[in-house]
């Protein structure tokens, strides 16, 4: 019987440290202007890194609805009327790594129009928010494709189109 090479024995010591899944419910918001551009938030890992563009939103807080939690997010991040986010929405899957937690869940991904291109301006942040954030601009969905960093979820031009097609 060969004895095994250590190097090709798995490491089990730090299990319980490595990131397990993280559900936590949250939305999202595409908002289209008026030459049809989607808003899009770019943020920085600061643990991994990474740069990452997606729309606005976030966590879903205790006793609050879904839209009630995506107007609320669209306030926060941009300044831009909650009341914009229509009741349209269309479930996405979701896979992604952020601060060293791995996320794993479907969310709502609800749609808001304006008629123009409204000012942005960031919100109330929270200091994780204030951290990581690097700005926003409003891209086509055939711009998404070539922007520097990871597009999230990397199928967002298909959601757009998916979600456009509902409002």
């Amino acid at each position: 019987m060969e004895t095994p090479d250590p190097a090709d024995t798995p490491d089990t010591t730090d299990i319980a440290d490595t990131p397990q899944p993280s559900g936590r419910p949250a939305t999202r918001v595409i908002c289209v202007d008026g030459a049809g551009r989607v808003l899009l938030m770019h943020w920085r890992d600061p643990v991994g890194g990474q740069t990452l563009w997606e729309p606005p939103g976030g966590g879903i807080d205790p006793g609050e609805t879904p839209l009630q939690a995506a107007r609320r997010e669209l306030t926060e991040e941009t300044g831009l009327p909650g009341e914009a986010v229509l009741n349209l929405w269309v479930p996405v899957r979701r896979e992604f790594r952020w601060i060293g937690v791995d996320y794993a869940k479907t969310e709502r991904f609800y749609l808001a129009r304006f008629e123009g291109t409204p000012e942005v301006s960031a919100g109330a942040f929270t200091a994780e928010e204030h951290i990581t954030y690097l700005g926003c601009d409003w891209f086509s969905p055939a711009e998404m494709v070539d922007l520097p960093g990871s597009l999230e979820p990397p199928d967002l031009p298909e959601v757009v189109s998916r979600l456009t097609l509902l409002g």
